[in-house]
């Protein structure tokens, strides 16, 4: 129909990561361009979206904030600041490309699970 020209992917509305690579995988093939909405994620989920944005049919500005804009302390050690062009880096390290600050971890939980021995 034609109906669809551009697609904006919220992985965290779709599914996850791999729902959205298959969106994003479909709408290649389709020549939709594709843009990735943020909402309001902590280092992880900046990081996991800046991968899937890494993704050659993400041809169109990200909506995805720099996490100290929001977060005085965040739960990863890597901290997601703008450039002075606007764009933010994706990380580089191996999987996501960031590490858990633990300490800060242990602070927020909502609840912890107890094992027991």
């Amino acid at each position: 129909m034609g109906a669809c020209r551009i697609i904006n992917i919220k992985p965290g509305r779709v599914g996850g990561l791999s729902q959205a690579a298959a969106i994003h995988d479909l709408c290649r093939v389709q020549g939709i361009p594709v843009w990735c909405g943020g909402m309001l994620e902590t280092g992880i989920g900046r990081a996991s979206n800046l991968a899937l944005t890494a993704l050659p049919g993400f041809t169109l500005p990200a909506d995805i904030s720099a996490s100290d804009r929001y977060y005085h302390e965040d739960i990863t050690n890597e901290r997601f600041s703008l450039n002075g062009d606007s764009t933010i880096d994706v990380p580089s390290a191996p999987g996501l490309g960031v590490t858990i600050n633990t300490a800060a971890l242990k602070k927020y939980p909502l609840a912890e699970l107890k094992m027991e021995a």
